[in-house]
């Protein structure tokens, strides 16, 4: 997707986001961005909750609880065999 559209610096330099671009890329108000200074543009990166991934996001794998059990159980027996 490409969109461009341009606004400008507002006090204490403040920029604010139409809401088409917003939308574009799926953010909210209080959601945290990454702000990247690259020769003389800026480039804004999502800063995603992996909570929020955890529980509403596109799931790459599953994983079921018993699974879970075992794997704890395994780790924590190399810990005890083998405490740093």
């Amino acid at each position: 997707m490409s969109l461009t559209v341009e606004t400008r610096i507002g006090k204490k330099y403040a920029i604010y986001l139409p809401k088409a671009v917003a939308k574009a890329i799926g953010i909210k108000e209080g959601d945290r961005v990454m702000l990247r200074v690259s020769g003389e543009s800026i480039i804004l990166e999502i800063i995603r909750d992996p909570i929020e991934l955890a529980t509403v996001g596109k799931k790459f794998v599953s994983i079921k609880p018993e699974e879970v059990e075992a794997i704890s159980l395994e780790e924590q027996a190399k810990q005890t065999e083998n405490p740093a």
